[in-house]
């Protein structure tokens, strides 16, 4: 691991390797700490460039004037100051941060510390939320400083704080979910004294911006293996403050196990979404935001509408529509865009509408609502249909994945006769206008609507039959 660490750090640029010159000319410390460092162990890498320092803020920004083009002072209340050297003979742009040593004082209200710049580079270290990024080099002499044992954690592939896990959670309860969040990222497994501590105070999370959790969430369902970090979430309870929805859906499985358990296979429609993310050519380039959450949340609607029946079958009749409300409240609260929300929601919405197609008697005029309903969210749709079929039954899943097959052979010839994907009447609004001899108003867009029904019913009517309908249906309006 030394090795290989060495042979990541060498592939340094020469630029930061200078930034380091500079710093100790000037009488400071400069040290490349935090994920980087952590990479170079894993024989990644890292594009980030994090370095911490014994200089002041004003000193780092003078040192940072003379070695940069660019330089900014964003994050100099933290004592951060940031840095852009251009390309040079082909090489890409080399950008930095450097922050000033620091020792940080929290209020228990808020996880919004009080910066203290500190003295020393292990003191830095201490402030840091596990000992994999505990770790750092000083530039440029390529010395490793490790006062927390992180690099055998690394070997061991564990999370542990460098100091007591109810301190380090108390004062800042967001790395809670960066436990989760490394889970997944790094697929490391968190010790058990910190695991102890998140459920002791997992709902301290609730002084943390919904912002700043949603940006973990998101972290974690980007990452490589999800899945390892949701149990985080769940198994602490901190899901129950983050993401309640998740932990409900470990509903009783009834005594003749006659549904599935919803949560392990939420999880499991999961990780079969994410093998059908495409290439960055393709129609849902890894990794797709949208195609994860709906994944993991398409059931949450189920245990809304669960009902025991007679005979002892249980049934969940309309949790898509449930689930998509749900799923719009949750999303909303923490603060993702709107086309995310909308995104997943209808998705949510739509996950079922597949099911019945495989007796064969879908219309013509069904597939092209189907893919109307879908609009730009078909190829997710496509994918998470598919995912949500997690049966043993080998033959019932060969059976609904050839129908699912003949669906989309289907989609595809309709599109290329029809263009699908932009289905219009055979007349425009103006088109409606001139010949009812009618101005703008609710008549031209019920007209349209009207249209654009039998279009969908009947595939293109051409711009006559059209006419004929428009003037049929007009009449029956007027009489």
């Amino acid at each position: 691991m030394q090795e290989r660490a060495l042979s990541v750090l060498a592939g340094l640029p020469a630029d930061a390797l200078e930034l380091g010159r500079l710093f100790e000319a000037a009488g400071h410390e400069l040290a490349l700490v935090g994920g980087p460092v952590r990479d170079a162990f894993l024989g990644r890498l890292s594009a980030d460039l994090d370095f911490t320092t014994s200089a002041t803020p004003d000193e780092t920004e003078a040192i940072l004037a003379r070695w940069g083009d660019a330089h900014w002072d964003i994050g100099r209340e933290f004592g951060t100051i940031g840095a852009r050297r251009f390309a040079r003979a082909g090489a890409p742009d080399v950008v930095v941060e450097v922050t000033t040593y620091r020792t940080d004082a929290y209020d228990p209200s808020s996880r919004k510390p009080d910066v203290v710049f500190g003295d020393t580079l292990e003191g830095d270290l201490s402030r840091r939320d596990f000992t994999v990024n505990s770790m750092a080099v000083r530039v440029p002499s390529l010395t490793f400083v490790d006062p927390f044992d992180g690099l055998s954690d690394l070997a061991r592939g564990v999370l542990r704080t460098p100091v007591d896990p109810r301190q380090s959670f108390d004062d800042d309860p967001l790395r809670m979910m960066r436990a989760a969040r490394f889970a997944a990222q790094l697929d490391f497994a968190v010790d058990d004294d910190a695991r102890g501590a998140i459920v002791e105070m997992a709902e301290r999370i609730a002084i943390v911006s919904a912002e700043r959790v949603r940006d973990e969430l998101a972290k974690l369902l980007l990452s490589a293996n999800p899945r390892a970090g949701l149990e985080v979430l769940a198994d602490t309870g901190l899901a129950e403050h983050v993401l309640p929805e998740l932990p409900a859906l470990r509903l009783e499985i009834d005594e003749h196990h006659r549904h599935k358990d919803v949560y392990q296979h939420s999880l499991t429609v999961l990780e079969k979404a994410i093998a059908l993310e495409t290439g960055a050519d393709g129609p849902v380039p890894r990794p797709d935001l949208v195609l994860r959450l709906a994944a993991l949340l398409h059931d949450i609607g189920k245990p809304r509408t669960r009902r025991f029946e007679d005979g002892g079958g249980v049934s969940f009749h309309h949790h898509e529509v449930v689930g998509a409300k749900l799923v719009s409240k949750r999303l909303k609260e923490l603060r993702f865009d709107k086309a995310t929300v909308q995104a997943v929601s209808r998705l949510t919405e739509l996950h079922l509408r597949f099911h019945g197609y495989g007796d064969g008697e879908w219309t013509d005029s069904a597939v092209r609502r189907y893919v109307t309903d879908a609009g730009p969210l078909l190829e997710r749709l496509h994918r998470l249909t598919r995912s949500d079929c997690t049966t043993r039954n080998v033959r019932k899943a060969a059976r609904l994945s050839a129908a699912y097959d003949d669906l989309e052979e289907r989609i595809a010839r309709l599109k290329e006769q029809e263009e699908l994907d932009s289905i219009r009447p055979d007349l425009d609004g103006t088109e409606i206008m001139a010949i009812l001899g009618i101005g703008p108003g609710r008549e031209v867009g019920a007209a349209y609507k009207h249209l654009l029904a039998l279009r969908m019913d009947r595939g293109p009517l051409g711009e006559d039959a059209a006419r004929d309908e428009l003037l049929a249906w007009w009449g029956e309006r007027e009489g």
